[in-house]
């Protein structure tokens, strides 16, 4: 013996309680709160009299605003944007999270607003474009487009970068 203590089953009180300490602890979508208690019944079985329906309680604490997916899409989308994610990549993570097209239109106006900031954030990160030292070479040039790309930019945005001169800022685009 381990002297491990295994946990007792779930029951609804329990649930409501697990649901409740992780949406106090983390901000959350409905989809990943929902994930979260169906591995926790998994995990630790389920006890209670009725069968669990951890889908009501995402409900009900949603009713509550406890979880507010417009609200967790719209503070995820300008996090991404402020470490220099673009559209493309926000509106997958947010995808990833459960967060529906209708949830998401607030947070997809403000990283289109945002765009041109978030590259040069990501630029500035990365130490390209402008902010490097040296012109890059055909093959780190290559490299640094993709880069962009992978960060979720348009291929016309990588480039107006990544071909800046060094200590020159590309005009923003229209």
């Amino acid at each position: 013996m381990t002297g491990k203590r295994i946990p007792p089953p779930l029951d609804e009180e329990a649930l409501r309680e697990l649901a409740l300490r992780y949406v106090g602890r983390f901000a959350t979508s409905r989809a990943k709160l929902l994930a979260y208690l169906n591995r926790k019944i998994k995990e630790r079985g389920w006890g209670g009299e009725a069968p669990a329906d951890p889908q009501a309680l995402v409900d009900r604490l949603s009713e509550l605003r406890y979880v507010d997916d417009a609200g967790y899409a719209t503070m995820k989308s300008a996090s991404l944007a402020r470490r220099g994610y673009g559209a493309r990549r926000v509106a997958e993570s947010l995808r990833a999270d459960g967060i529906t097209e209708t949830d998401r239109e607030e947070a997809d106006a403000h990283t289109a607003s945002e765009s041109w900031q978030a590259a040069e954030r990501f630029a500035r990160r990365k130490r390209l474009g402008p902010y490097a030292q040296t012109p890059p070479d055909p093959k780190q040039r290559e490299k640094a487009i993709a880069a962009f790309l992978r960060a979720g930019h348009s291929y016309a945005t990588a480039r107006r970068w990544i071909d800046a001169a060094p200590g020159e800022m590309p005009e923003p685009q229209d």
